[in-house]
């Protein structure tokens, strides 16, 4: 005996915004009431065609199916907002239907890429044999292919992926010609699309997109958290005019690595600026909420052993290329890395305090007590 499952995927939730259908909806009977109910409400939804194309797959599934073997279909629906909220909705969706019918294999039926986001979640859970995607036929025509740019520019989770990157790289390329040496502008085109290829290639659109909920949640948690915000903006804007600057106006004496090392030593201090002001607003931000661990004081810690490490070796490195010889001795080494080891030191210390603290409050939580 076989017990295959029929698994269609609405992971932004369009069953229960357009039709007012709640998910899991598990059966035959009520996965062709939901399609009816969802194509009456939206016509042009593909969602009713991925629900159609999972019932196609449940009857052909049942109709060369032996006897003791059972088929059965069920609809999962996230949530408006995708992400982690939706994905956690699938999930628990995903274990009544498994409590209830107990199946031994899955096929997902999805319309996209979109849907096919939550494959994990399932294969996590279920062995999937099949994965089905349902692409409807449309018209060649050119009238056609504008209808679907603008229904695609006019839905809200296809506007920013295709305008925002379109809009950036029309500036950019607007303001290279306009300005007199815009000529840096059309060539960071070419890096921008390139660091956009890999934070894509590498995953990293999720803490990206973590980081931006936090920079929001900073701006609006109150008046001090945002003044931080505002001033971390401020000093990183500073660091690219600094660096603007320097490396526009060349001087002669140096050379171009030296003056790149030399650029960055005196940028420096505004980074540091912008790291602390953004640690101190998410930290503020942590505080009034009432979640506040330490990790911001950990990360302002960190933030500054690695500032006086990283000017001991750019002044060393300054040095050394500058004059082109470094006095080795007891003292000049004393004098350049006495301030690196004591803040080392220091965030030690600090870090052993603060995992002293967070011991202490789980061990509260826990109601756990040592000794007699």
């Amino acid at each position: 005996m076989v017990r295959t499952l029929v698994i269609t995927i609405d992971r932004d939730n369009d069953l229960g915004v357009k039709a007012g259908i709640r998910g899991p909806v598990i059966g035959r009977k009520s996965a062709l009431a939901a399609a009816l109910r969802l194509g009456i409400a939206d016509p042009e939804e593909s969602d009713t065609n991925a629900i159609l194309g999972a019932l196609n797959h449940h009857d052909r599934l049942a109709e060369n199916a032996e006897p003791s073997d059972e088929v059965e279909i069920a609809i999962l629906t996230g949530d408006v907002r995708v992400g982690p909220r939706s994905d956690r909705a699938i999930a628990s969706q995903l274990d009544e239907v498994i409590q209830e019918f107990q199946p031994d294999t899955a096929l997902l039926v999805t319309d996209g890429a979109d849907d096919e986001a939550a494959l994990p979640i399932v294969t996590s859970r279920l062995r999937v044999d099949t994965i089905e995607k349902i692409i409807v036929r449309q018209s060649k025509g050119i009238e056609g292919t504008y209808y679907y740019i603008v229904k695609a520019i006019e839905d809200p989770r296809f506007r920013a992926r295709l305008l925002v990157p379109l809009s950036i790289f029309m500036i950019i390329l607007g303001l290279g010609l306009m300005l007199p040496n815009g000529i840096v502008l059309i060539g960071a085109l070419p890096l921008i699309i390139g660091v956009w290829l890999l934070q894509k290639g590498l995953g990293w659109e999720q803490q990206m997109e973590r980081l931006m909920m936090d920079m929001r949640d900073s701006a609006t948690g109150g008046l001090f958290s945002s003044l931080l915000w505002g001033l971390s903006i401020i000093s990183i804007l500073l660091a690219i005019l600094l660096s603007y600057q320097k490396m526009t106006e060349p001087d002669i004496n140096q050379t171009v690595i030296l003056q790149v090392i030399t650029t960055f030593d005196e940028v420096l201090p505004w980074l540091l600026i912008s790291l602390f002001s953004f640690s101190l607003s998410l930290g503020v931000l942590r505080w009034k909420e009432g979640s506040f661990t330490g990790r911001t004081v950990l990360l302002v810690g960190l933030g500054a052993v690695a500032y006086t490490f990283a000017d001991a070796i750019l002044s060393v490195t300054i040095q050394v290329l500058g004059v082109g010889d470094y006095d080795v001795t007891t003292s000049q080494i004393y004098n350049d890395w006495y301030l690196p080891v004591i803040t080392l030191v220091l965030y030690y210390m600090l870090r052993v305090i603060v995992q002293s603290f967070s011991e202490d409050d789980e061990l509260v939580s826990e109601n756990r007590f040592w000794g007699v």
